[in-house]
């Protein structure tokens, strides 16, 4: 057979190939490998990497075995000759059993020794960067508990590796958008920097791949692809800890990249000082950018991201049903954008609109309905519904008799229910007050009480108002 005919050959079975995936997966696994010889019923062809080899042999050998199968024939085995970078070690060969697949297959390994040393043959326009193209900043909606994180995030896609942020550390409860934010900066660095090498990529991953390189004795080309990266998007970060080994050798990714300009992000259930069993030279290097919280999302954020979903999803919710799923469902934004897929759900099976009915059976059944949680605000805004004054009149320096009363209620009472609070801190919530004012407030209240029945009504119906909020 002439190289002309194996070429053609070959070309055959990658347009099989990319009639079965998508265009970014053929660029990044297919389009660079080539036939090297057919002989003796053995197809032998090159891929750029090690670590390219190892996944179509996970990933596509099926589809690939189905390909030369078509296009050479039943008896046709399958060699892979893979171009790694020359190193001290001489490279072996590995056999991979193949009896149970299309075509078996072998490997070998060849020196390419006019590559430059530390680097994977990896086209950089051609890595499939593993971003979801659904999590941008477009769809990323922003709140107090998410404001930092999110400002930092967009600095770093204009200027990845360029600025102050580096590493990125994002930390807060699952379903927060830890992953939506990350996942954001990929994809703009990727718009603005086509050139990049962008990868995200979960820990757990990370951490089979590498186990999987210790297996097959290819370290070297595992360490190598990862250094290449110029922004590496590590998700739950968490997962690293105890597999020490593991840790290790992204000790040594984490300074190539970063002594190089490369910029890395991480994402984390909790903040670096409470990663036990994480090494600490890794937790040093982890605080050394911006370590940045998401928390969880309050309830003007939860509204905002409901009606983001509703206006995309041309989903119709009245107002007072959006209200109600926003105050009961506090836990993440992925389980209340969960109830909202739930109520389309049901609305659609049943044919009934999404009323407050259906919205109290759902969430009943989905999620624990929390318990609204007392606040100053809450306090003071139902005191001054009973003394008829304005909120603002409480925190301002009014002397006036009867705001002055309802100023000392709301301190005594936030006193007497929020516990937790300080007096200082009261009397900063309430009027910018120092702690001797709310302690005069609470002992006047207090010696009132048991000489004023219309104060202890006042209190009694200022209590039942705060618990009907």
């Amino acid at each position: 057979m002439t190289e002309t005919q194996l070429v053609e050959l070959w070309g055959k079975c990658l347009d099989i190939v990319r009639d079965n995936v998508s265009d970014t997966a053929f660029k990044t696994w297919f389009s660079n490998t080539k036939p090297a010889s057919y002989a003796d019923n053995v197809l032998t062809i090159f891929v750029p990497s090690q670590f390219v080899y190892e996944y179509i042999e996970e990933h596509y050998v099926d589809l690939l075995g189905a390909a030369i199968y078509r296009v050479f024939g039943a008896d046709t085995q399958l060699n892979y000759r893979v171009l790694v970078v020359a190193d001290k070690a001489a490279p072996g060969v590995v056999e991979q059993g193949g009896s149970q697949r299309p075509v078996a297959t072998s490997q070998t390994a060849e020196k390419q020794g006019n590559a430059a040393p530390g680097t994977i043959a990896v086209p950089v326009q051609d890595l499939d960067p593993m971003l979801r193209s659904n999590y941008s900043f477009d769809n990323f909606i922003e709140g107090l508990s998410n404001k930092l994180p999110r400002a930092a995030a967009e600095s770093i896609a204009l200027k990845p590796g360029k600025t102050v942020f580096n590493p990125l550390f994002l930390y807060g409860a699952s379903g927060v958008g830890k992953t939506h934010l990350a996942n954001a900066i990929g994809l703009k660095v990727k718009e603005l920097y086509p050139e990049k090498r962008v990868l995200y990529v979960s820990a757990h991953l990370f951490k089979v791949q590498y186990t999987d390189s210790v297996r097959k004795n290819t370290v070297n080309d595992f360490i190598n692809f990862y250094q290449s990266i110029d922004v590496l998007i590590i998700d739950d970060i968490q997962e690293f800890v105890g597999v020490e080994k593991t840790q290790n050798t992204f000790f040594h990714i984490f300074n190539h990249l970063h002594q190089n300009g490369k910029q890395l992000i991480m994402t984390c259930d909790r903040p670096p000082v409470m990663l036990q069993g994480i090494e600490d030279r890794l937790i040093t290097r982890f605080k050394w950018g911006l370590t940045a919280e998401i928390e969880r999302p309050n309830l003007e954020l939860r509204r905002s991201i409901l009606v983001d979903r509703v206006r995309r999803e041309g989903i119709a919710l009245a107002s007072n049903v959006l209200d109600y799923v926003a105050e009961n469902v506090t836990d993440s934004v992925r389980e209340l954008e969960g109830i909202l897929i739930s109520l389309h759900a049901h609305s659609a099976l049943y044919g009934r609109e999404i009323d407050l009915a259906l919205a109290e059976r759902v969430i009943s059944k989905a999620v624990r309905v929390a318990e609204k949680e007392l606040t100053v605000e809450d306090i003071v805004h139902s005191t001054c519904e009973y003394y008829h004054v304005k909120d603002e009149h409480i925190y301002a320096s009014s002397r006036k008799r009867d705001i002055v009363l309802a100023r000392q209620v709301a301190m005594y009472l936030t006193h007497k229910h929020l516990p937790n609070l300080s007096l200082a801190r009261i009397g900063q919530c309430i009027g910018s007050k120092d702690h001797s004012t709310v302690l005069h407030a609470c002992r006047t209240i207090e010696e009132q009480l048991g000489v004023d029945k219309s104060v202890e009504l006042a209190i009694e119906d200022i209590e039942a108002k705060m618990k009907a909020r």
